[in-house]
């Protein structure tokens, strides 16, 4: 302010030295003319400036404009809230200026005193949750009718064999609890699960502690084993054993619906012939179902866990098959030098546990001599509930009943009714944010649930009409069904350690937004090396629960009718291959669940850890008989072939393909469907 009057003072004198000689060059001016004399006329503007002329106004110092009032020092101007601040309160802000070295205000100024605030901690917002829902549905119906004579046979009622695949499931049930489990994307809903499938071990050990028996006792096998040995012990139908089987070494041979070889790159020529005589193969079963399901967890990656609440993790598998193979083959067949050895059923129930590690890769170790740790983190937030949640289910409903009456025709032949191929395949892959250190405000529900089911009705019947011997190869067994499931958890197998202190204080810090880092958390021997830790802090309870339940239903019963031929005499070395079976019914399910990627979980609560695993199957003799459809057309005619022009053997062959039919879609059962996997 003093500056800018200094300033304009000059400015002032300059103006007056400029004025002073703009008057000296005037007065120059005036001496080159005469003036008006003394006795001259007064001009009238001179009256103005008579002695009589004054001023009132006073000259003052310059003032560029600013208004300055100082505070008042009134206590009405004060805010009221002064008066109502305690003894106690004043001390300690008191206490804090001179600690802080803070200046005093003016005196009398009306603001109160404001500290600076103190450093808040940063906090970011960490990932959600993740639910997904698979459902899968095929239903095929591929009853075939074919008829290669010119008599009349009239068509048979398969609808037994839909009765009694819905039998065979109602029996299936008291091996597999855990199919009736719902969906559901809500802690209330996981915890419902948790608790059902708590209830069902407990209620199972204290049976086993009775010596009674839980399951029916009519089954092939029936097995309930209570924490089941993880790594290196598979269960199979029951028994333990130490290598798992192959699958490829079960499949059985598919005939005519084995898939073409892929050519090789050679440049070699490919002739095919077609052999002179008289041969039929017909392939009337040969039918594959497969459901395939592969969930790879791995919602939060993080190499230590601190857990607030209480850690309840369960494992369940439960398996079952029920089968029917009861074959019917005319006396004069099964007499026949041609007949194949009858091969069985095999039905495998697979289970196998397993708990590791994550091994890290390698890398250099730090020099314990000047060891580092972390000294600042920075923490992610997620209020509430984080849930992760795989849901997969897989339902195959295929029936393929076929009523053949087959004869030689003089020439190669080939009918394939069978060979129907449906697979459902589910693959989940989750990766999450990775994450030096997890807290958990709540407790961890850690469910994985693996329910299989599998049914077959395979009951044939092969006639030969007039009791005659063609010498056939009959082949009406050979069937597969295999159920297999793996869990895998990674991250739990080492003990669970209790809960320090400075884990309680790093919660607390979070919760209080203090930026400063709890020192223990500083010297924990597992961040040994760590310039900083990345912190993901769940106020709520997480829940982590996968559920895959697979239903295979496969109807398979055909009747086939081998009728004489007219060209049998002309012909005697024909021959005729029949096979009604080589179904496989598959179900593969495997759970890999990255629980933790370090060897170290922090439990304040109560762990829970159950295991259970549950192995059925029935085999019914199942001896019903099939009726006649009534006088209405049957539902497919898939072929005839035409033999009333009697060529010979060098004649093209003739080839019936009613099979094939790949289901992909997913479609909607009928109502027999609904009840059955419900």
């Amino acid at each position: 302010m003093h500056i800018e009057k200094i300033s304009e003072i000059i400015a002032h004198f300059i103006g007056l030295f400029e004025m002073t000689t703009d008057e000296m060059r005037l007065r120059t001016n005036y001496a080159e003319g005469a003036g008006p004399g003394a006795d001259g006329p007064a001009l009238p503007d001179q009256d103005a400036f008579s002695a009589a002329f004054s001023s009132d106004l006073q000259l003052k110092d310059y003032d560029p404009g600013i208004n300055y009032k100082s505070g008042s020092y009134e206590i009405e101007f004060g805010p009221a809230r002064h008066f109502g601040r305690v003894f106690e309160e004043s001390l300690e802000k008191l206490a804090a200026i001179a600690g802080k070295d803070i200046p005093l205000p003016h005196f009398g100024d009306p603001t109160d005193i404001v500290l600076t605030d103190e450093p808040e901690l940063t906090v970011f917002a960490g990932p959600g949750s993740a639910i997904s829902h698979v459902l899968q549905v095929n239903a095929l119906y591929d009853d075939d009718y074919l008829d290669m004579t010119d008599g009349v046979h009239a068509p048979r009622d398969t609808s037994f064999v839909i009765e009694r695949l819905a039998d065979f499931s109602t029996k299936a049930e008291i091996f597999t609890p855990f199919a009736s489990l719902h969906r559901t994307d809500t802690y209330d809903g996981a915890l419902k699960i948790a608790e059902d499938l708590k209830s069902y071990i407990l209620n199972a050990q204290n049976t086993e502690d009775s010596g009674a028996t839980s399951l029916g006792t009519d089954a092939t096998h029936d097995f309930v084993r209570l924490d089941p040995e993880v790594n290196d012990t598979v269960y199979i139908n029951g028994k333990a054993e130490t290598d798992i089987p192959v699958l490829d070494d079960f499949l059985p041979d598919r005939g005519l619906a084995k898939l073409p070889e892929e050519p090789d790159d050679s440049n070699t020529s490919v002739e095919q012939t077609y052999p002179s005589g008289d041969s039929l193969e017909v392939t009337a079963g040969a039918n594959v179902v497969v459901n395939v399901a592969s969930v790879i967890h791995t919602g939060v990656i993080a190499s230590v866990t601190a857990v607030m609440g209480n850690y309840h993790q369960i494992d369940a598998v439960s398996q079952a098959f029920v089968y029917s193979d009861n074959d019917e083959i005319a006396s004069a067949l099964r007499s026949s030098g041609h007949s194949a050895e009858e091969a069985g059923t095999i039905a495998k129930n697979i289970a196998v546990f397993e708990q590791s590690t994550f091994e890290a890769s390698s890398y250099a170790e730090p020099d314990p001599a000047d060891p580092t740790f972390p000294n600042s983190w920075r923490v992610s937030v997620i209020d509430g509930d984080v849930s992760f949640v795989q849901w997969i289910e897989q339902y195959h409903f295929v029936t393929d009943n076929d009523t053949l009456t087959v004869t030689t025709s003089g020439s190669e032949a080939t009918v394939l009714t069978g060979g129907n191929t449906s697979i459902n395949f589910s693959s989940f892959f989750q990766m999450g944010l990775q994450y030096d250190l997890v807290i958990i405000g709540g407790n961890v529900l850690d469910i994985n649930s693996i329910t299989q089911v599998s049914l077959l009705y395979d009951n044939d019947w092969v006639r030969a009409e007039g009791g005659l011997d063609p010498g056939a190869d009959i082949q009406t067994g050979n069937n597969l069904i295999w159920n297999f499931a793996s869990i895998h958890n990674v991250g739990t197998g080492g003990p669970f350690e209790a809960m320090p202190d400075y884990m309680v204080d790093a919660q607390k810090a979070i919760e209080d937004r203090d930026p400063n880092m709890p020192e223990g958390l500083s010297f924990d021997a597992n961040f040994q090396g760590y310039a900083g830790l990345n912190v993901l802090y769940i106020t709520g309870n997480l829940y982590d629960m996968t559920i895959i339940k697979q239903v295979s239903i496969l109807g398979d019963s055909d009747d086939v009718t081998q009728a004489a031929s007219t060209l049998l005499d002309n012909n005697p070395e024909a021959t005729v291959t029949i096979d009604t079976g080589s179904n496989a019914v598959v179900n593969i399910a495997e759970i890999v669940d990255y629980d933790s990627f370090g060897q170290t979980t922090y439990l304040a609560g109560q762990l829970y850890s159950d295991a259970i695993l549950i192995q059925g199957g029935l085999v019914e003799h199942d001896t019903t008989q099939p009726q006649p459809a009534d006088d209405r057309l049957a539902n497919e005619v898939i072929a005839f072939l035409d033999n009333d022009d009697p060529a010979g053997g060098d004649c093209a062959d003739g080839v019936i393909n009613a099979g094939q039919d790949f289901s992909w879609s997913s479609t909607h059962p009928a109502d027999v469907m609904q009840a059955m996997v419900a």
